[in-house]
């Protein structure tokens, strides 16, 4: 009998396999495709020699990531690949609002009046990054605070809604720029614990980048792999798993899958029915002949674009697919160049990259006409460098990935308590009724992101459980 089966081979099913055989327990993942990757995997979507990473593309989670930073995984092929620029947030003027490795280069970018308020906002957090990233990532509470003080203060900032902490900000670009940054978990701008949202991904930028992986996101997921079969763990691919008595004996199943699959194949009944998913995204992978002739120098530069541009347009967005059930008429845009950074993705001299805006949880338009209007805006000719596109609405994203039900690639709305609390208002959310069932998926905290936390998280509530029986 093995100690622990994994149902899914995403990033957090591979991490919580990896924590529970580096402690000698004897583990076996049963992944439904033929790849392992979940959210990290990497293909040649639209033209041979062509990389695209189909969903998680920039890794400022993964890069700062406690679980991942314990790992060897350099050992097993990952490199980190840095842009000149984390990110750019560009405005029809041709100027840019930038988010910099550098608290002060960010600082200046949004102007005289909002300099030092940003200054005052990170300085006194970012000293105590990397205690703070894992207090935070343990929630709940896995483990004794760090730094509980350090906790305290961003708790008193970070636990309400963005737009209370916009209000520190007198100009447009610190503010759109901030809330394009909570925008990434398709979350309402008004939403509790927005603010903390915000200030991760600029604190996990100045403290370490946003890094691609080079070669495509896939190379996370495989160097997981390779250590965990160097561990003695095995890894069976193509293998769907639609009940329980499908799997080997085992004294704990662990899943990496969204809370409704893991009900209907651990017979769970309606235990997760009031989990709710979110918002989804429409993405468009291409293929071009050259880079994006973004008008902004700097955001040539940056891995990460976001286009907006106003934290007005943002906000309207945001609304029409959460309240108004409607894809917007003007998509707010996160856009990632790998190229930039890691040249391996494509043949010489020409270059991948993706756009996506939020849609209706499983609508089944296209937006492909109004995202390219969008880039057109503040990259003219963008459509002439267009080799080749593929496109991926909601029913395209839950083909590639059943976790994104509906399309929702944060696995579950990031709103409410359900932000913090997930996938069940509960101080123990990585064990189920069922004794030997637990779940590690992003539905559970700390949530959406490749940096495989949910997975550590979950294999200690795992070991746990199998030292004390």
């Amino acid at each position: 009998m093995l100690d622990a089966v994994v149902v899914g081979a995403g990033p957090n099913g591979l991490t919580a396999a990896v924590e529970l055989a580096r402690r000698g327990f004897s583990v076996a993942v049963f992944e439904a495709k033929d790849t392992v990757g979940g959210g990290a995997r990497t293909e040649e979507l639209t033209l041979p020699g062509f990389r695209h990473d189909p969903c998680s593309a920039a890794h400022p989670l993964g890069v700062n990531s406690p679980a991942f930073r314990a790992l060897p995984l350099e050992r097993y092929g990952l490199r980190w690949a840095h842009p000149e620029l984390p990110m750019a947030h560009p405005f029809p003027d041709g100027t840019a609002a930038v988010l910099s490795r550098s608290v002060g280069e960010t600082a200046a970018s949004f102007g005289p009046r909002d300099a030092g308020a940003y200054r005052r906002l990170i300085d006194p957090l970012l000293p105590h990054w990397d205690d703070l990233v894992r207090d935070f990532m343990a929630l709940p509470r896995t483990a004794l605070p760090r730094d509980p003080v350090t906790l305290a203060r961003f708790g008193l900032v970070g636990l309400p809604p963005s737009t209370l902490l916009l209000r520190r900000f007198r100009d447009e670009k610190a503010r759109a720029l901030l809330s394009g940054l909570v925008a990434h978990v398709i979350a309402p701008l008004g939403g509790f614990a927005t603010s903390a949202i915000g200030l991760v991904f600029a604190l996990a930028a100045h403290a370490r980048g946003w890094p691609v992986a080079r070669g495509g996101s896939q190379a996370i997921a495989d160097a997981l792999a390779g250590y965990l079969k160097d561990l003695g763990g095995a890894i069976h691919t193509d293998y769907e798993v639609k009940r329980l008595d499908d799997l080997p004996p085992a004294r704990a199943y662990v899943f990496d899958t969204s809370p409704s699959a893991l009900a209907r194949i651990a017979g769970l009944g309606r235990y997760y029915d009031r989990f709710r998913y979110g918002a989804a995204v429409f993405k468009v992978d291409y293929a071009l002949d050259g880079p994006v002739p973004w008008t902004a120098p700097e955001a040539r530069s940056a891995g990460t674009v976001q286009v907006g541009p106003y934290g007005s347009d943002i906000r309207r967005a945001l609304r029409a697919v959460s309240q108004e059930d409607r894809a917007p008429d003007v998509p707010f845009l996160i856009t990632v160049q790998p190229g930039v950074a890691d040249p391996t993705r494509a043949p010489a001299g020409k270059h991948t990259f993706w756009a996506y805006g939020h849609v209706p949880n499983g609508w089944d338009g296209d937006l492909t006409d109004a995202v390219e209007r969008q880039l057109e805006r503040f990259a003219p000719g963008f459509r002439d460098l267009v080799l080749a596109r593929a496109t991926a609405g909601p029913p395209e994203l839950v083909a590639r990935n059943a976790n994104y039900v509906g399309g929702d690639i944060a696995a579950g709305a990031a709103s409410g308590l359900q932000l913090l609390l997930r996938p069940k208002l509960s101080l123990s959310p990585y064990t189920t009724p069922h004794p030997a069932v637990f779940i590690c998926s992003s539905s559970s905290p700390p949530g959406p992101g490749v940096h495989g936390m949910s997975g550590h998280n979950a294999a200690k509530a795992v070991w746990r459980r199998l030292r004390a029986s």
